[in-house]
């Protein structure tokens, strides 16, 4: 706050905006929280032991919870497909736009940005963070059109110039205007940093869908994919790890916490949850570091979590 034109009203938006990102990283959490509530109170009240003196088995038992953790399953999919990656992409960009007073605009129409002499004009975006469909108008000091370049795709590379493919450039002198079809052409951008990150989204904050065809196209390419992937498995982790909380959560009722109080009980799934949490995010990070495969460094805490499920179930 104080940067630039960005005020606290400003920064009140920009969290309101990213709080579904960090809903979908708690949802599990919250449903162990609230299994652990609502079983808690049916067994200090003995019904669970009504239920099971009527005939119902602990497998049935079971069975009714996770039915009811596959709906919070379903939300989690729908806020990670349609509802954070546009509001990601609106708080970064009004935030980045604030911050930096760039001359740059992303819309749904999409990305206009101005230069010394030239226009930018970028109508598409391939997997969410390719420029595709792209116009390049640049002016003399007159203010006369000099060249015009349209590309079906620009790859940003890490030095910050452009990669265009399918490059069509017209060169105009005077009256004359001489048109040329390139194959590929390296441009050296206008663009700062701040008005790149306009372009580019986060694998965080990009869709499930967006990630798997994103990886796909990098690795047609032969480029690197390993910060992708582990995105993408981590979000395709999270239904995983919610129902492995939420099968946690029985055994804990049926055992230790049958007699304890509800607040004791919130403690404890907030304890076990955060530190399943804090355990994925570390072997998330650590799987790149030393190069293991995303799926497993993505998988293995919900893995493991599993497995201590089934295991306490058993003790119970």
């Amino acid at each position: 706050v104080g940067v630039g034109h960005y005020q606290i009203f400003a920064a009140l938006h920009y969290v309101v905006l990213t709080a579904p990102s960090r809903l979908l990283q708690l949802i599990p959490v919250y449903g162990l929280i609230g299994c652990l509530l609502a079983l808690g109170s049916m067994a200090a009240s003995n019904e669970l032991t009504a239920m099971q003196a009527l005939g119902i088995s602990v497998p049935r038992i079971i069975w009714a919870v996770l039915k009811q953790g596959a709906l919070i399953i379903l939300a989690l999919s729908v806020i990670a497909e349609f509802i954070v990656p546009p509001a990601e992409l609106l708080a970064h960009t009004k935030r980045a736009l604030t911050i930096s007073q760039t001359s740059a605009l992303r819309s749904e129409n999409g990305y206009w940005a101005r230069g010394s002499r030239e226009y930018l004009n970028v109508r598409k975006f391939l997997h969410g963070s390719i420029p595709a469909d792209l116009d390049i108008y640049e002016f003399d000091d007159g203010g006369r059109l000099r060249s015009f370049i349209h590309a079906d795709r620009g790859d940003i590379r890490s030095d910050g110039t452009w990669l265009l493919t399918g490059v069509l450039r017209k060169r105009i002198d005077g009256q004359r205007v001489r048109a040329e079809h390139l194959a590929s052409l390296s441009w050296k951008s206008f663009l700062r940093s701040q008005q790149v990150r306009l372009l580019v989204l986060t694998p965080e904050s990009m869709a499930p869908t967006q990630l798997y065809e994103y990886v796909q196209d990098l690795k047609t390419r032969k480029q690197q994919t390993d910060r992708y992937e582990q995105a993408l498995w981590d979000k395709l982790s999270l239904p995983v790890a919610t129902a492995d909380l939420v099968l946690i959560s029985i055994p804990f009722v049926f055992g230790p916490l049958r007699t304890q109080s509800a607040g004791w009980r919130i403690t404890v799934g907030t304890v076990v949850g955060m530190v399943f949490y804090l355990a994925n995010q570390i072997t998330g990070y650590l799987g790149l570091l030393v190069d293991v495969k995303p799926a497993v460094a993505a998988l293995a805490p919900s893995l493991l979590l599993l497995f201590i499920a089934l295991y306490m179930l058993r003790r119970a």
